[in-house]
């Protein structure tokens, strides 16, 4: 089932992948925050490694790990991507019973999207039906988006799920249904319904919105937390952007459910919005992850805010966390206190599609922002906007815009440049400690030629073991000098050595299988991932010279040892024993002289 399905296909649902050579890609590693791309697919083999983090494996440990699946839960998100179908046999039990939690959440869920908008259609959901007219969305909207309609009722959605054959307790986990005195009810009544997505697509979650003047609860109502929906991490509409997020390489992230449908509708089909709670850190790493943004790939982040106070304030605690992006990031405000969904309403596709267009640097808007509190026509008014300002200044940590914005604060204020650069040096705190995990302790290659070719050799009986066949049953346990790659070599063989008729994953498996402990294991992942020089390409040519390498280097140590004994034996006391000597020392020198025609340009850089 691994086979039939291509990982980096199912990986790039989470992260961006770039060509990174040698037939390996490279992303943001969705498990550590990290700003230069360190986490590398490999299609050809099926296996994944971080070398930030040292997480690494096959498809079914990422899904595991990316979205807190069980193994079987992994399987069987695996198996409905890939048109396989499983067959539950032990304990004779139904499927439904050992089917993984998250499978039957996301399960219930997609049943409880499918009810509600299909009772948007009745004539109970008018009023629904009447929001969404009077906003600018038709029914090719209303379908694009899945929005749709909870009865009021209390048990109207329970009773259909229950029918599906979903029990009170999976709906009560999954948040469907509350807990009353009386028993279990709908949590969502008399309500618009948007389902919320993750980003492989599958219904997490509900953001439901008010209709009915007698429905005292909250204006929206979104899915509480649960095992499948975390507020913190999920973003409205990213489903539908991800791809035009990674291709535009731009995110525009505005407030509301409405606001999303009105950009896509009008053509910024990068826009999404939280759910319930404000943008915090862990959406900033899920957008980074799709915008690869690091320095080398450079996206770009949009911030739409209405322009009155309540807007200026929620641009400057974005300011807050813009410090760990490495993209441009832009405020979009309109000054008529409009929402994008107002907006087009009110002046069309044209104007929300120019409301992008006119974005400032969010550093410019925080500073303007904090300046306009303030009249800059008194001397007072300037030094006390001076002294709110410059501590913003001192916030940005990149070292280039900084003092260009030092600059551009003293053009501001109408103040002079050397006191404004006092102000902001004064009011910079001490950078904050690193997060980034430490590197695992590997193969050390750093300044060791040896070690190096140690370590391409264990990458080519890896990665291309019926190249290798031959050549490598030749290597010894005097072959290797660090402690780790003998390790890794004790698994190869272990595992029957590498042969013609096994590769890929299932070579792998063997291999990790055969390892004595998880650090090992670790280390073959890594291995087996890391990219072979881009020049050789699959050529065996490059995986056959790497272990001639090896053992002409463990030749050479032979025959420094036998030169020595050679020198310490005396030839007339020992006659016999200095022959043979000599005659094995020949024998060495004849077998590294061909090791070298054959390991001849190959050396890793």
């Amino acid at each position: 089932m691994r086979e039939r399905a291509r990982i980096d296909d199912i990986i790039r649902e989470y992260v961006t992948l770039k060509p990174a050579g040698g037939g390996s890609l490279k992303g943001l590693c969705p498990f550590h925050d990290e700003r230069t791309p360190s986490f590398h697919v490999t299609p050809s083999r099926g296996m994944w490694y971080c070398f930030g983090c040292a997480e690494g494996g096959d498809l079914i440990a990422f899904l595991q790990k990316i979205d807190h699946l069980t193994f079987s839960e992994a399987v069987e998100r695996l198996a409905e991507r890939s048109g396989v179908t499983l067959t539950y046999v032990e304990g004779g039990a139904s499927p439904q019973r050992q089917q993984g939690q998250r499978t039957r959440l996301v399960a219930a869920h997609r049943a409880a999207a499918e009810f509600f908008a299909q009772a948007l259609s009745t004539s109970a959901a008018q009023p629904a039906r009447d929001f969404l007219d009077q906003r600018g969305f038709d029914d090719a909207a209303r379908l694009q988006f899945g929005v749709g309609f909870a009865p009021k009722s209390w048990d109207a959605l329970t009773t259909h799920l229950r029918g599906e054959g979903f029990t009170d307790t999976e709906l009560l986990t999954g948040g469907l249904l509350s807990q009353g005195a009386r028993g279990v009810y709908d949590r969502f009544r008399g309500r618009l319904v948007w389902p919320i997505r993750d980003l492989s697509g599958d219904v997490v979650g509900f953001g439901a919105r008010r209709l009915f003047e007698d429905d005292d609860g909250p204006k929206y109502l979104n899915t509480p937390e649960t095992p499948i929906y975390r507020k913190s991490q999920v973003l409205y509409g990213i489903d539908l952007a991800r791809r035009a997020i990674a291709k535009q390489q731009q995110v525009v992230i505005v407030e509301g459910y409405t606001d999303v449908m009105a950009c896509h509708l009008a053509g910024i089909g990068t826009a999404v919005a939280t759910c319930g709670t404000s943008f915090g850190t862990e959406h900033v790493k899920v957008i980074r992850r799709l915008l690869m943004d690091d320095d080398q790939v450079r996206g770009e982040i949009v911030y739409t805010f209405d322009g009155d106070e309540a807007g200026q304030r929620a641009a400057l605690r974005a300011f807050g966390e813009d410090q760990r992006f490495v993209a441009r990031t832009f405020v979009a405000v309109e000054q008529s206190g409009l929402d994008p969904c107002d907006l087009r309403l009110a002046q069309g596709d044209g104007a929300v599609r120019a409301l992008i267009e006119r974005r400032v640097p969010l550093f410019e808007f925080a500073i303007r922002s904090t300046l306009s509190g303030f009249d800059l026509n008194t001397a007072e008014g300037r030094i006390a906007a001076l002294q709110q300002a410059a501590p913003v200044v001192a916030r940005i940590r990149d070292t280039a815009l900084r003092p260009e914005y030092t600059r551009l604060l003293a053009g501001w204020l109408g103040i002079d440049l050397n006191t404004v650069s006092k102000a902001v040096s004064s009011g910079r705190s001490s950078a904050p400690a690193s997060n980034a995990p430490p590197t695992a302790s590997r193969v050390a290659t750093t300044g060791d030629p040896t070690r190096k070719i140690e370590r391409e050799a264990l990458k080519c009986a890896l990665q291309q073991p019926a190249a290798v066949t031959e050549w490598y049953a030749s290597l010894e346990e005097a072959s290797f000098t660090h402690p780790q790659a003998l390790r890794v070599h004790h698994a190869i063989v272990n595992a029957g050595g590498p042969r013609a008729d096994l590769d890929g994953l299932r070579w792998i498996d063997e291999v990790l299988q055969a390892a004595e402990d998880d650090e090992v294991r670790g280390v073959i992942r890594e291995l087996a991932v890391e990219p072979l020089p881009a020049e050789s390409g699959t050529d065996s040519r490059y995986a056959t010279s790497m272990v001639a390498r090896l053992l002409e280097l463990d030749a050479n140590r032979r025959i420094d040892d036998l030169r020595g004994q050679l020198q310490r034996c005396d030839p007339t006391e020992h006659p016999d024993e200095h022959q043979q000597l000599f005659a094995d020392l020949l024998a060495l020198e004849d077998y590294r002289r061909n090791l070298r025609t054959e390991s001849m340009g190959s050396t890793p850089q």
